[in-house]
């Protein structure tokens, strides 16, 4: 009687890997965040650098730590979500904004324009935004129409938007802003810049986890997600890409980092503008 063989059986974990899986399950009770969607390599890598600070060598050691230190709890929080960012980052991104996407915008619009910074990090990013609508409304003769833009800059990093909602920044976060922005837009104070006015009143900082909740708005004309969605695996970045899609407004804009690539059902509800710059466009 012959005897069907077995199918083959997945290895068994290493003593290492189910620690580390341990461990992974121990920072999401305890420091309250969804690692699931994270890509493998880049959590590990930010782990590492918390053990090595506090001096453990061991998966299960830092799990200890963790369940009896709550001030490495947030050290942690803040390495798994830490964001670097400049003012004009990728200058020609934001050039192709100011001559080309905001000018279409503000005429289409009537200057009442919805943007969404997500993954907003320390608000380099919102601000520029709102700065660069002041420019292009004033070049268009009507410089009141800042006062109709509302940016919504959100993130997770409590660090970051304590940041960004104080607006101060030191020389090096504007060594990429054109120097004519700088002089019109911000005030030097006691060694660090201050965006002005104006231009804060039109951000709106606030915490929002784009894993689990929705965006604040129904529609945007405009959503910057620069080098935030690279950190998850291939299934959150197909939802988060899919979530921009339909939170654009017919006729609104993506704009991704440069080594982001748009994937899932997104492909089909945007057209591609510019693939260096990797703008999209939802069909008006």
């Amino acid at each position: 009687m012959s005897v069907a063989p077995r199918p083959p059986q997945p290895p068994a974990p290493s003593d290492e890997e189910a620690a580390f899986a341990e461990l992974a399950r121990a920072i999401s009770g305890i420091v309250g965040m969804t690692l699931d969607a994270y890509k493998d390599r880049c959590l590990r890598r930010r782990i590492a650098v918390r053990m090595r600070a506090c001096g453990v060598h061991t998966y299960a050691e830092y799990r200890a730590l963790l369940e009896c230190t709550p001030a490495e709890c947030e050290r942690l929080h803040d390495a798994l979500t830490i964001n670097v960012t400049r003012f004009y980052r990728n200058l020609e991104t934001w050039d192709q904004l100011r001559d080309r996407v905001l000018p279409d915008l503000l005429r289409a619009r009537d200057g009442r324009l919805a943007v969404w910074s997500a993954g907003c990090a320390s608000g380099e990013e919102p601000y520029t935004v709102a700065l660069l609508v002041a420019e292009v409304a004033a070049c268009l003769g009507r410089p009141d129409w800042l006062e109709r833009l509302e940016v919504d800059a959100t993130d997770i990093d409590r660090q970051s938007l304590e940041r960004a909602t104080q607006a101060r920044y030191l020389a090096p976060a504007l060594v990429e802003l054109p120097p004519a922005y700088r002089a019109r837009w911000f005030a030097e104070r006691e060694g660090a810049w201050e965006v002005a006015e104006r231009l804060r009143r039109r951000v709106r900082v606030g915490r929002l986890d784009l894993t689990r909740e929705p965006p604040r708005r129904p529609a945007y004309d405009l959503i910057l997600c620069r080098n935030v969605v690279i950190y998850f695996d291939k299934a959150m970045q197909e939802r988060l890409f899919d979530l921009f899609a339909e939170a654009l407004a017919p006729g609104g804009y993506l704009v991704l980092g440069k080594v982001e690539t748009l994937l899932g059902p997104a492909r089909e509800k945007l057209t591609l503008l510019d693939p260096r710059e990797r703008i999209y466009r939802r069909p008006a």
